[in-house]
């Protein structure tokens, strides 16, 4: 071979080495086929791939957040809510990522949405309340057992928001307020009880010492006279008006 056939061979090796070369990322993870048939998993750096023979598909192994929007959805209890929710996960196959699903981003997406509408069913409006995050463990855990298959691990599920109509809204605030109004009619009453009980005790302790009611009534006394007004208040034993009602139906006896 003579130089001049040597440096356009040359030129046409450097050129195929160079259209040859793919770059995998740190973040990626490359699925090499030959002749159409999956053969290698690749790892980051500068990999050759012969063209025409060879090709390859590059699969993101980052943490990825999908957005779940509105669902409508019925709980146990046949309340129609609306559930959001965000969900994280992350490919952990690339080969499986890429032979088995055609877009796992959208099968992701998609099973997101029913299993969501699914599980929200088995709750009750209070109970889905309540247990939210109980809820959301349920959901990451039928979707993770359903995406293994494709090499994806759900890592977490998070439900944003719960919406409920207004007039749910209006009824929720109605026996929010009822409940707060039985509770303070319940707390007034055992109140009153209490109250009684020591004023019954306070009356027998009273009854039992002769000289107590009068010393009470002193002690009104002086209390009353602390007061600046000019109204006088003359406190009158109980025993006093007994003692002139006996007094009374004794004249109208002799009568």
């Amino acid at each position: 071979m003579t130089l001049d056939q040597i440096v356009p061979f040359g030129v046409f090796i450097i050129f195929i080495l160079l259209i040859s070369i793919r770059e995998v990322k740190e973040y990626q993870r490359g699925v090499r086929f030959t002749f159409g048939i999956f053969s290698k998993l690749v790892e980051p750096g500068w990999r050759l791939v012969i063209p025409v023979f060879q090709s390859m598909q590059k699969a993101d192994i980052r943490t990825k957040a999908v957005d779940v929007p509105d669902q409508e959805a019925i709980t146990q209890d046949n309340v129609s809510v609306k559930i959001n929710a965000v969900i994280y996960y992350k490919v952990v196959d690339a080969s499986k990522a890429v032979l088995t699903v055609e877009n796992f981003y959208l099968a992701v997406l998609q099973l997101a949405q029913t299993t969501m509408r699914n599980i929200v069913g088995e709750f009750s409006l209070d109970k889905l309340l309540k247990e939210r995050d109980q809820a959301a463990q349920r959901i990451r855990e039928h979707i993770d057992t359903v995406t293994d298959a494709w090499g994806i691990d759900v890592q977490m599920v998070e439900l944003k928001d719960i919406i409920l109509s207004p007039d749910l809204i209006r009824t929720m605030a109605k026996e929010a307020e009822a409940e707060r109004e039985r509770r303070a009619v319940i707390i007034s009453s055992e109140g009153e009880v209490m109250a009684s009980e020591n004023i019954s005790k306070a009356a027998k302790t009273l009854a039992e010492s002769p000289g107590a009611l009068h010393l009470r009534t002193l002690q009104s006394i002086n209390d009353i006279s602390s007061d600046q007004s000019n109204t006088t208040i003359w406190m009158v034993p109980v025993e006093a008006l007994r003692a002139l009602e006996g007094i009374t139906e004794f004249l109208k006896a002799k009568k």
